[in-house]
């Protein structure tokens, strides 16, 4: 099993040509049956408010996304923005495809970023979701699978959503961002400790270059279940591809028991 993270530099609020530069990076990234493509927080326009325009109303994004998982027979992981008629905020979302093409999971980001004024124009999410990502039978008949959680850019600062996907049963966490040039070292150290405390492998994929506003330095990373790097890009407009062995969560798990150590507290006993 491969992850395929496409650190795009994206063209402000232009999906065709976005859709284009993904199909143009995964082209020569040798994806295989099976594997994960993950691509940045709202790759479709950039981290645009202008819902109204970039809104995803007639889901030609949605299509895209099942078109690349079509095409390469691989999971796939996107971003829109979705504005229901009559709404007054859009939602942000990271909807899912298998390699039919069919969209098994779309997760809506439950922090919007309120430092960057994307609560004016988005109401968060209210549910966790997770899918399996199962690659095709090995040649001994066993499945390579996991169970993963999406989660999109800003949700990285609140460590609780993490652990409640993980006592869901999260194996693997999938990241979508917009992260900006500025808190860059908060972006790495952060995705690391989800990756440790959680025992879970953390694959993330942040955009690069410039939009109207803001620099992003990309940095998109895949991080095992003991905090070890995998792979890991700079600023390039890239794909970074890295081998998954799902075993290694149970293995590290069963080594070193951390997990089994977790204590929730009660509300009533909160001071």
């Amino acid at each position: 099993m491969r992850a395929h993270l496409v650190q795009l530099d994206i063209a402000w609020e232009d999906r065709d040509e976005n859709v284009r530069r993904v199909r143009a990076l995964l082209q020569t990234a040798g994806v295989a049956a099976g594997d994960l493509i993950v691509l940045p927080e709202m790759f479709d326009s950039g981290f645009s408010l202008n819902t109204e325009a970039t809104a995803d109303n007639q889901s030609l994004t949605l299509d895209a996304i099942s078109d690349l998982a079509r095409r390469f027979g691989a999971f796939v992981q996107g971003g829109r923005t979705v504005l229901q008629p009559g709404a007054d905020h859009a939602t942000n979302r990271a909807p899912i495809s298998d390699p039919s093409g069919a969209i098994i999971a779309e997760y809506a980001k439950i922090h919007p970023f309120s430092f960057g004024r994307e609560g004016e124009r988005f109401v968060g999410g209210t549910e966790i979701v997770t899918f399996r990502w199962a690659a095709p039978l090995g040649s001994a008949g066993t499945a390579l699978a996991l169970t993963v959680a999406p989660a999109i850019c800003y949700d990285l600062r609140f460590p609780e959503l993490f652990r409640l996907a993980v006592l869901r049963g999260a194996q693997a966490f999938t990241i979508g961002a917009n992260w900006p040039a500025a808190r860059q070292a908060h972006w790495r150290a952060l995705l690391v400790a989800r990756a440790i405390e959680n025992q879970a492998f953390v694959l993330a994929v942040n955009r690069t270059g410039d939009d109207p506003h803001l620099s992003y330095e990309g940095g998109s990373i895949a991080i095992d279940p003991r905090g070890e790097v995998l792979g890991e890009l700079q600023h390039e407009h890239a794909v970074l591809s890295v081998q998954i062995d799902p075993d290694r969560v149970r293995r590290w798990r069963e080594a070193f028991r951390a997990l089994d150590d977790i204590r929730l507290i009660p509300a009533s006993e909160r001071h």
